[in-house]
């Protein structure tokens, strides 16, 4: 008799592969789920293996526009990196995956879902946050935390011998050593020989991006215009080429950062279940939008709010790392984040050219800088003797900070 069913998120690959098998012997109906968020992927071929496996339904999903419209864009607009150099592209990719899991559970009375998460990982934290705070009623099945399960399969030779005892079509070409996630916004590369944050990343393993130094010699100039803090319109200034929705932009900018070397990056960094990590990344698109957006934010935006805003991008980058898309303090930040955005509006040149992104020039109907005020040519309605009231205050608090201090030495 049926345990019920399960949806499992799938990926085609050996994990997931004998997860699905595994979870029939348990019992379960499974019901394989992939998620098309621009991985580069055979969807037929993973429809038919899934099927070969014994899934009683398979559901391929394209997820790739409301990907970059609800997900990379309010990142965009926060600045989201997390501590101070990753910019989230497996984060963010994660609620968007888990959502869809979630609404097929609830279309076919599914009353489980699964995922081939590790148990040392950051992403059975987003997928089941996620999955709990979407369907609470629901149970899921971490097979990578079950000791039955972890302690049968102790390795890729484990499972390889139950794939191949259980019909499990298994790879024909040797396994690289590290293990690699992609989507539409970036490739993570992580464990294996990565894992000694000594060793040097494999001249071969980047797949997104050309080696900077082999990248053309000839910049591409682009323009990006905003409306809200999102980007409307790509612009290559010397071809005339434009892109206007939302995917077709996200996907040119990748082919141009990725033709140059943008967006790589080679970090340790902290994961929510306290420990270190090294990843190695590569964002191209993201990369050159992140450039783009501070320089018209900064343009349009108040001094004091965007101090504000910056903290709350903090926050927000630190809430998808962890796994809170869907928790209330996330939504708050989100609706604070777009409220900031209102007035960020207008157009950025730059120039893509050797793993850099160079900022060229910006225009806005928005802006808040005042040419004729900050010109050291004109005098326009700026009294000069204006600043020495915060001269004098500052003077008054740098002279008693510095009396404080050899008091102090003095006792010493």
């Amino acid at each position: 008799m049926s345990k019920g069913s399960v949806v499992l998120a799938y990926s085609g690959g050996l994990d997931t592969s004998c997860i699905l098998v595994w979870l029939k012997e348990q019992g379960y109906d499974v019901i394989a789920y992939l998620a098309n968020i621009g991985q580069d992927e055979d969807f037929d071929a993973a429809r038919k293996k899934a099927e070969k496996l014994g899934a009683k339904k398979v559901f391929i999903e394209d997820l790739r526009s409301e990907f970059v419209e609800e997900f990379i864009w309010p990142a965009v607009q926060a600045n989201a990196v997390y501590e101070d150099r990753y910019l989230l592209g497996t984060s963010i990719a994660r609620p968007c995956i888990a959502r869809r899991q979630v609404q097929i559970a609830q279309k076919e009375g599914a009353q489980y879902v699964s995922h081939g998460a590790t148990g040392k990982g950051n992403d059975q934290i987003r997928f089941e946050l996620t999955c709990y705070a979407l369907y609470p009623q629901v149970q899921i099945i971490a097979p990578w935390r079950i000791p039955e399960f972890y302690k049968r399969f102790r390795g890729r030779k484990d499972l390889m011998e139950y794939a191949e005892k259980h019909g499990i079509p298994v790879p024909v070409t040797p396994k690289a050593p590290w293990s690699m996630d992609a989507n539409l916004m970036h490739i993570s590369y992580e464990s294996g020989i990565l894992e000694n944050p000594k060793n040097h990343a494999p001249s071969d393993l980047y797949q997104m991006t050309k080696n900077p130094e082999d990248s053309p010699n000839e910049a591409d100039v682009l323009e990006i215009d905003f409306i809200k803090g999102v980007p409307v319109k790509v612009t290559h200034v010397k071809e005339g080429k434009s892109k206007d929705t939302p995917l077709e932009i996200f996907c040119y900018l990748n082919e141009i950062g990725g033709k140059h070397g943008v967006g790589r990056i080679d970090i340790v960094e902290n994961r929510f279940i306290g420990m270190k990590s090294r990843g190695i990344y590569e964002t191209p698109g993201g990369t050159i939008l992140l450039h783009a957006h501070l320089d018209i934010e900064t343009f349009t935006m108040d001094r004091e709010v965007r101090k504000i805003k910056q903290s709350l991008g903090i926050k927000f980058s630190e809430l998808i790392y962890n796994g809170f898309w869907y928790s209330p303090e996330c939504e708050f930040v989100r609706h604070c984040v777009d409220k900031s955005q209102e007035n960020v509006e207008g157009r950025v040149q730059l120039s893509v050219f050797k793993g850099q992104v160079y900022i060229l020039g910006r225009e806005s109907p928005k802006s808040l800088y005042n040419e004729e005020l900050v010109s050291m040519d004109v005098q326009g309605d700026y009294d000069p003797c204006d600043a020495s009231g915060f001269i004098k205050i500052n003077a008054v608090r740098l002279r008693e900070h510095n009396r404080l201090q050899g008091a102090a030495q003095k006792k010493l």
